[in-house]
Parts: C-alpha cells; structure tokens; sequence
C-alpha cells in the first residue's frame, strides 16, 4: 500500500485492530514505504467491517457502516463513499480510536456473553438441570439477552478480545472479565469431547474403537477453506482418549455443505448450517462407518439458530 500511495489519497482501515493501530502502527509504516506525510500528503480513516458471510438479512448495504477519519475534512469524504453503498446509512465518530474500539468491543461483547452460557451449562450440567429449558424460560422476560452455549472458533470472537488486552497490559492494566470469558470458551473444546466420551461409556459403547463424525469443522470464505482455530482441540482430545475421526474428504464436505446451505437460504456459510435430513445425500459416510456421536461446530445465523438447534437434537434422539 506504502509503496503505491499517491498524494492526495486516503487510506481506509477497516480490519479489527486494538485503538491506536492506525495511527500509531499503519500510519509510520504508510509514511516510510511511500516517502509522504500523513496530514499534508494523504489522510487516513478507519471503518470496521461487519460482514455476516452468507447471511441474507445482514448485508454489506443493510448494516450501518461505523466511519471515522483523522479530522473533519477526511471523515466527510469517507462518510460520502460509503454512503454511495451503505443503504441503511453510516455512523460518524469523532476519532479513529473510537471506530477502531467499536470493533473489538462487538466482538468481545459476544465472546464473554457465550462463556457465561457456557459456564451455566456446565453447572447446570453437575445439577442435573436442562439449560435449555433455563434459557428459553428466562428469555420470557423482556430485557433478557438470548445467548446460547457452543464453541468459539474461527479468527474473530475467539481472537479479537485478546487485541483489546494486549493494549491493556501495556498501559498497566491486567483484564478481569475479558480473560476469564477467554478461558472459559477456550476449554469447551475439551469439556465437549470429555462429554461425549461420558456418554459413550455410558450408552455402553466401546470408547476405543468408537467412530465420532465432527460436523462444521471448516468455513468456507472466499473460495478457501480453513480449520477453526478452536475446535481442533476437540479432535486432539478424543483421539487421545480413544474415538477414531470419521475418514471424510472435508475439502469436498465443506463445499457440498455450504453449496447445500447456500441453496436452503440458510443465510449462512457455517457448515453445521444444512437440513440435516440430506446430511447422507450430500456427505454419504465412510463404507463401514456408523457415527455414535455427532457434533455441531459452527454458529448459525440468529434467525436459522432455532431451526439448526432443533436439527442437531433430532439426531442425537
């Protein structure tokens, strides 16, 4: 970008960083690659991206663009471009720091919500309690926040809150809350396979040689699949402890799945997102394989969440 700049230009930040990246970080680098001076040659800005892949409701053009510039004069020009695209309209902020805090404060937000589910089912778990139940029960009331229990993967919610601490143990300061959500979703992926090799056990079958097929275990973006960052834990644990992995081409699953996901209108690309109905049709199993575990990685797009829920308990049933 550096090397290619040209007088006159502004530059647009828009993936999420900790506040000050952009001016602190880019800034220096733009200045020594490209010989010019940021304020006198060329301007920068920033706006978080809040794209949902696949999502058919939230789009690039239906979601309010959040837009800051390094003065008035440059956030003016930035707020018109994306204006040109962005239907719903766009957010002004006063300074790029702010835009850039939005962004990882969404995220964060998300993560810590999810860990406080995830700590309920576990003791919810040791009481003999169906969270479930607690949740659909407590969401009666108005103000309640609908989140679910699952694992966190991927290179956003279970990535970004650490940008945020990071930038706070330089300035002195050691997070309580941020960090603690951390690890409590970070040791789902053991805490789930720990479970199902319970369950196993406990519906009598034989834990070593038991077959255990891991649906959603990739996303597909931009043509290219890649592994959650998180969920290989679970793969780590349950070979350790026994289970071997269903032998699928998850290259040629992913594709099928999301192809089959996209057709649906599921409104998402995450791979646990399918009519469960045509889960043989489209990934047959393994000659001789006959899965006793089943596990949904992935989240849904909010609206298809109940549908994907209700999917996922037809098959353990």
């Amino acid at each position: 970008m550096g090397r290619n700049l040209t007088k006159g230009s502004i530059v647009v930040y828009e993936s999420t960083v900790y506040p000050g990246v952009t001016e602190d970080v880019c800034v220096p680098i733009l200045e020594k690659e490209s010989g010019l001076k940021c304020g006198v040659d060329f301007k920068v800005g920033y706006s978080p991206e809040r794209i949902n892949p696949g999502d058919k409701v939230h789009r690039l053009e239906t979601i309010v663009k959040i837009v800051s510039g390094m003065d008035a004069e440059s956030l003016e020009e930035i707020k018109n471009v994306y204006d040109i695209v962005i239907e719903v309209g766009t957010y002004p902020v006063s300074t790029i720091k702010t835009a850039e805090a939005v962004k990882v404060v969404e995220n964060s937000q998300r993560d810590i919500n999810i860990a406080f589910m995830n700590e309920l089912s576990i003791i919810f778990n040791k009481m003999g309690i169906d969270t479930k139940a607690v949740l659909e029960a407590a969401g009666t009331k108005w103000n309640f926040l609908k989140f679910f229990p699952g694992l966190v993967g991927g290179h956003c919610i279970g990535v970004d809150p650490y940008y945020l601490t990071y930038k706070a143990e330089q300035l002195g300061y050691h997070s309580q809350v941020i960090l603690a959500g951390r690890r409590i979703n970070d040791d789902m992926g053991k805490y789930v396979a720990e479970n199902v090799v319970k369950k196993l056990i406990a519906a009598g079958k034989n834990v070593k040689d038991a077959k255990v097929a891991i649906l959603g275990f990739g996303v597909v973006g931009g043509g290219v699949a890649d592994l959650f960052v998180h969920p290989d834990k679970i793969v780590i644990v349950l070979t350790d402890k026994g289970p071997g992995i269903a032998d699928i081409d998850l290259a040629i699953a992913i594709e099928h799945l999301c192809l089959a996901a996209t057709e649906q209108g599921l409104g998402t690309c995450w791979v646990c997102n399918f009519d469960i109905n045509q889960f043989h049709d489209i990934v047959p199993m393994p000659e001789g394989l006959e899965p006793v575990a089943l596990i949904p990685i992935g989240y849904p797009a909010d609206e298809q969440a109940p549908k994907v829920r209700k999917a996922m308990e037809d098959v353990w049933q």
